[in-house]
């Protein structure tokens, strides 16, 4: 599970307090009484926050949609009780800051890469090493989820000694994020993908866990057509990628949009970009020094996932633990071209066209 002082300790170079790791004195003190009791009043309030909501996302529609346990319906997305209850969570307690930033995208469209890069981007040259960072941490730890990680296990940690800028990452679609994201002016870095692509890496990922679960894989034909529905997780699919691009078009100084395909085909060009935009340019002699080609060789596919944290390691996700390797597969373009029949294949071209027409976008 997320640990703010551990997690955070280790890649944003926040320190324990002396009360966090030794006991309380033995003689009489009431201020420190006092302050235990508080805690534990703040405590007790988060329990029935989190309770009050495990209540509500309880009565929310589910359906069942291969991916182990019923996914329910919130505010028009489809999610696990623990993302939604999450997401929750984060709308009442997150309090965004203007100089935060925000990696947001739908699963399986890039997430794991582009933490890695906005991660290594802001953090060099700020005194974390942030090559040894990647190299001893997954990405999803060094830039966690707000619903997934932080807000989770009737936690609500405190977020207001982690030092500028402080890097959070979300799943949750743009009209459910905490209302401070927008109001705050935060930077939000959004990486959007082919949804065919976006598709196959995603039945990939969800039959991961099944078979895990020592579960038969779910069907491409069954997945592919509760996809087409708009039943995915945090789908559907065509309306959080919209959602954060017709956001992007008013607020373009605020909200990149990215697309996973021209980072593969430019990825030194897309990095600029990014690091343009997030405030912090590569300099003339960075460039010189092969700072932005080092980056890109590190955050690469095959560099990520030939380390030894993720071939072996874990990631603590609240409800569940995650073996590091499962982020990674195969990370091309096209690879829909292997599974996908010409007609599945059409009809997901036509559905796209349909709901991105009049939108400028195209994936």
């Amino acid at each position: 599970m997320f640990d703010s002082h551990i997690c955070l300790t280790k890649i944003q170079g926040i320190r324990r307090s002396a009360t966090s790791r030794f006991p309380w004195p033995t003689l009489p003190n009431p201020s420190l009484h006092r302050g235990s009791r508080k805690k534990k009043e703040e405590e007790e309030v988060h329990r029935r926050t989190y309770q009050h909501f495990t209540q509500l996302v309880s009565a929310l529609p589910s359906v069942e949609a291969g991916i182990i346990n019923p996914i329910h319906c919130y505010n028009g997305w489809y999610g696990f009780p623990m993302a939604i209850i999450g997401t929750m969570v984060a709308q009442k307690y997150f309090k965004a800051r203007p100089s935060d930033v925000l990696v947001a995208s739908i699963p399986k469209s890039g997430t794991t890469w582009m933490k890695a890069l906005v991660f290594s981007t802001i953090r060099r040259g700020s005194g974390v090493d942030y090559r040894h960072a990647l190299e001893t941490c997954n990405p999803h730890e060094c830039i966690p989820f707000l619903e997934l990680q932080i807000y989770t296990n009737n936690r609500v940690p405190d977020l207001s000694k982690l030092p500028p800028p402080r890097l959070f990452s979300t799943h949750i679609p743009f009209h459910s994020l905490p209302a401070s994201v927008v109001d705050s002016g935060c930077r939000v870095v959004y990486v959007g993908r082919n949804p065919k692509d976006h598709f196959i890496s995603l039945w990939h990922f969800n039959n991961r866990f099944r078979t895990k679960a020592n579960l038969e894989p779910w069907p491409l034909e069954k997945a592919f057509d509760n996809f087409c529905k708009g039943i995915s997780f945090f789908g559907p699919f065509w309306d959080h990628v919209l959602g954060y691009w017709k956001a992007h078009l008013e607020r373009p100084k605020k909200i990149l949009f990215l697309k996973y395909e021209e980072l593969l085909q430019d990825a030194v060009g897309q990095l600029k970009r990014l690091a343009e935009f997030l405030g912090c340019p590569f300099s003339e002699d960075e460039e010189k020094e092969g700072v932005i080609d080092g980056i890109v060789r590190l955050c690469a596919m095959e560099s990520l996932s030939n380390l030894k944290v993720n071939r072996s390691g874990t990631t603590d996700f609240g409800h569940r633990t995650a073996d590091n390797s499962i982020f990674f597969r195969r990370g091309v373009v096209g690879d829909w071209l292997n599974h996908l029949t010409p007609e599945m294949a059409d009809r997901l071209q036509k559905m796209t066209e349909e709901k991105f027409a009049g939108s400028g976008l195209m994936l």
